[in-house]
């Protein structure tokens, strides 16, 4: 065989891909597959008494949201934030059929968590006070910085996304 015959074949037979790669392939479809548990978790949560009532402190004590309450009782804002979590849950999922789905779902998933992280800075008890800056409590500051992570996933999502359908 001639050089150029054997160069012909290594370029027509697919690489075996690399540990990164699959590794890679794996964090992806991990992130979306965990962003969706995620959302229909907490979403569901959303509908039971118990769950509407620990929003309270978080909500009540937002200039963003804490209004919401004039309009709706404790319990409807919830179930209408269940509803609203499950509905990004489900559209992250979408990505299994359009990555359009998706995209809508990580942008509407980056603004809930860019909201809930506001509550870092309205919530009392978010600084542990024996320990003082940058020290959080376990509840509710290291609840809520855990959606620092989360923003950061729902932002990968979208960006994912859109680099799918930029690519079309």
């Amino acid at each position: 065989m001639s050089t150029t015959t054997i160069s012909n074949l290594d370029r027509n037979t697919p690489a075996k891909p690399s540990l990164g790669t699959l590794t890679t392939a794996v964090g992806i479809y991990g992130a979306y597959f965990a962003l969706a548990v995620i959302y229909f978790w907490f979403g569901g949560m959303k509908f039971t008494q118990y769950e509407a009532e620990g929003l309270v402190p978080l909500v009540s004590n937002s200039p963003l949201l804490g209004w919401l309450y004039g309009l709706f009782s404790v319990q409807t804002f919830s179930s209408l934030l269940g509803v609203l979590e499950v509905s990004i849950g489900l559209l992250i999922a979408g990505r299994l059929v359009s990555p359009k789905l998706s995209l809508v779902g990580g942008v509407l998933s980056a603004g809930l968590f860019f909201t809930t992280l506001s509550f870092m800075f309205s919530t009392p008890g978010v600084i542990e006070p024996g320990l003082g800056f940058p020290a959080v409590s376990v509840a509710p500051g290291q609840f809520l910085l855990k959606d620092l992570g989360l923003l950061a996933a729902s932002i990968f999502v979208a960006g994912h996304s859109l680099s799918r359908l930029e690519s079309r």
